[in-house]
């Protein structure tokens, strides 16, 4: 029988939890149960209360908030433990319409995709500014040039990922999961497809940050330290080769004045400048022979990964320094399954 769990990390979503739980399908084509996991980021209003009053079939809370990568992580981890096929993740605030969820999961469904990514066609959204809209254009442009994906909306959190996907994820940066999680898939060789959907009146505001401009300084981070989790070697060696290559025409400059002309005086100043130009580039040249060596350890460490998780599918989880995983109804954890 196959499982899709439904995460919705949240964080005092008291008024906003019941119309997202309201709005979530209760049967999908392909899909033989569906669970509800709610991720509680150390709220401070009844949200736990509503979720149990709303039958939510599993609940992991945090004592406190420690932000929505981290919730995303820990809801990720736990429905792998718990057997799911399927992940389907999506906002406590209602931003998301409940009722496109079966055409996102579809292409996981149907095998086309390992990951689904809903595309809000954010040039049409009614409260986004002029300004917002064209950030968000920009912005997808760019990570799909450093992920090599298609995905049109790479800010969107509603996602559907394959069991196997959702193993390979190993994110790090504490913002946000969206861009990064997208150059890991595009540099694992995983296919993504995007699927139009539509969103729900805004109920809130964002607190994922306090303005435009935080959030793209922060995401330009996220996307800068991922790509070169990645592609160190390529990076390091690129500008490398760039500043090796501007101390040898610096060198040549002053080559051809002293050769070329009667004096070469007051050239002096491009010998020392291309020699410190040379001396960079040979310097990260050896970064990236450096770097290249820690990134194949990284990807041993992620195959690692991938292994201990599923050795975890079917272990119930004890260790104290993560968040208790809470059912409504105390079933045994299921059998560890084969992709």
């Amino acid at each position: 029988m196959s499982l899709l769990i439904i995460q919705i990390p949240c964080f005092n979503e008291e008024e906003t939890l019941p119309a997202t739980l309201a709005d979530l399908p209760k049967q999908i084509d392909g899909v033989d149960r569906i669970e509800i996991l709610i991720i509680d980021d150390g709220s401070s209003d009844r949200t736990i209360e509503v979720a149990q009053e709303h039958g939510v079939h599993h609940l992991v809370k945090f004592p406190a908030n420690r932000g929505l990568a981290a919730a995303f992580r820990a809801g990720i981890d736990a429905c792998l433990r718990l057997g799911a096929d399927y992940i389907d993740n999506t906002d406590g605030d209602n931003q998301y319409n409940g009722a496109n969820i079966p055409a996102l999961v579809e292409p996981v469904v149907a095998g086309r995709a390992d990951v689904a990514i809903g595309d809000r066609k954010t040039s049409s959204i009614a409260h986004f500014s002029w300004a917002k809209k064209r950030l968000q254009v920009l912005g997808s442009w760019v990570v799909r040039q450093f992920s090599g994906t298609t995905v049109v909306d790479t800010t969107s959190g509603f996602r559907c990922w394959s069991r196997e996907a959702a193993r390979r994820l190993n994110l790090v940066n504490p913002f946000t999961y969206t861009l990064e999680s997208i150059i890991q898939t595009g540099h694992d060789k995983l296919t993504i497809e995007s699927v139009p959907i539509t969103t729900n009146e805004k109920l809130r505001e964002s607190r994922l940050f306090k303005s435009v401009r935080s959030y793209v300084t922060r995401s330009a981070g996220v996307i800068l330290r991922s790509y070169l989790l990645y592609k160190p070697f390529r990076t390091f060696m690129t500008l490398g080769a760039a500043t090796f290559g501007l101390g040898v025409l610096g060198l040549l400059r002053f080559l051809y004045f002293y050769l070329f002309t009667a004096s070469s005086a007051g050239h002096v100043q491009s010998v020392i400048l291309s020699g410190a130009f040379l001396v960079i580039g040979v310097q990260l040249g050896m970064m990236a022979m450096v770097a290249d060596l820690i990134s194949a350890n990284r990807k041993l460490a992620e195959e690692m990964l991938v292994r201990l998780r599923r050795l975890e599918a079917a272990t119930p989880d004890r260790e104290q320094d993560r968040p208790t995983i809470t059912l409504n109804e105390p079933k045994a954890l299921p059998e560890p399954r084969d992709a």
